[in-house]
């Protein structure tokens, strides 16, 4: 484990490009104590208020958090809660330089209305669909300034719009061209288009769905599955995260490492994919192998998992997480 330990304080050496789907995660936070008179639902008196980032935004986050240098590419609506997010953006040390303002589109906002720590419902503000050509060829222009300037790119895909055919083909590209590592948290609509990338992070669910295999319950299953997403994309590795079962990294030659939980307790799971994509990608641009950013990512989730809501982890806090780890 003392190697690993060596790793972590290479992470605030990295710059790490982050293209994604931006958005808000609102929370609207009260109690409730009456049935509507108007409806069969419940009254929740708002108490207070909260921000977070979404989607890219968090794996942003989580990236400044483990120490990284930070240029996030994504869209944002031309709107109040668009100045709001960019202006937090900023106040979280991530470059903002290359967000992108739309016009035509609202800033994703997805708001979770909680009431005695349950949530009563979800509102989303957004609209889907294709980017016009305008801003596609915008994102493309900030990925070819972007690229020579950092030492890994993250591909974090909420099919949101952002990542779209010409903009995935070119971001691959210009990973390989130079010669950085490309990861991918995938959306399933999307799965068998993430060719060639340096890793993709499925969990069970995305890797089942994304390659419509039969459920894969058994370990044996799983590896399978493993093995045809290595090949049929011809990634240089495939790292399924597994809940509770821990996770799995697949590489060529029928290399397969199974990583153990690392969590002592589990709270919330919310955003624990993105802790492990941020945390393996800082670790692979600190030219660590496959194997070592799978274990560092693993024990990150560990300690993400066991605190409540959108969470991060700092260095300090993965240091002693792998010094206190026994056998």
């Amino acid at each position: 484990m003392k190697s690993l330990i060596k790793i972590i304080p290479e992470f605030s050496k990295q710059r790490i490009l982050v293209l994604g789907d931006v958005m808000v995660d609102k929370f609207v936070w009260g109690k409730v104590s009456r049935i509507s008179p108007e409806a069969p639902v419940p009254v929740v008196e708002v108490t207070r208020e909260t921000h977070a980032f979404g989607g890219a935004g968090n794996v942003a986050n989580n990236l400044i958090s483990l120490g990284g240098n930070v240029y996030l590419i994504g869209v944002i609506g031309n709107d109040v809660s668009g100045d709001k997010l960019f202006e937090d953006l900023n106040q979280g040390k991530i470059n903002t330089d290359r967000i992108i303002r739309d016009s035509e589109r609202p800033t994703i906002v997805k708001t979770r209305i909680i009431a005695q720590h349950q949530q009563v419902v979800r509102v989303d503000k957004e609209i889907k669909g294709e980017f016009s050509s305008k801003i596609v060829n915008e994102i493309i222009a900030q990925l070819e300034r972007t690229a020579p300037e950092v030492d890994a790119i993250i591909i974090s895909d909420y099919g949101k719009g952002v990542i779209n055919p010409p903009v995935l083909k070119k971001a691959i590209s210009l990973a390989h061209k130079y010669k950085i590592p490309v990861t991918v948290d995938p959306k399933i609509e999307h799965f068998l288009r993430y060719k060639k990338v340096s890793c993709i992070t499925p969990n069970t669910l995305e890797a089942i769905t994304g390659m419509r295999a039969p459920d894969a319950r058994e370990d044996k299953d799983m590896f399978e599955l493993g093995r045809k997403i290595l090949k049929k994309l011809d990634s240089e590795s495939v790292l399924i995260t597994r809940g509770e079962r821990g996770m799995t990294l697949f590489e060529p030659g029928n290399k397969i490492t199974h990583i153990p939980t690392r969590a002592k307790e589990v709270y919330d799971v919310t955003g624990a994919g993105d802790t492990v994509i941020s945390t393996f990608t800082l670790a692979l641009a600190a030219k660590a192998s496959f194997i070592e950013a799978a274990e560092i990512s693993n024990f990150a989730a560990g300690i993400v998992v066991g605190k409540l809501g959108t969470a991060t982890v700092s260095q300090d806090e993965l240091k002693r997480a792998i010094l206190s780890y026994k056998k």
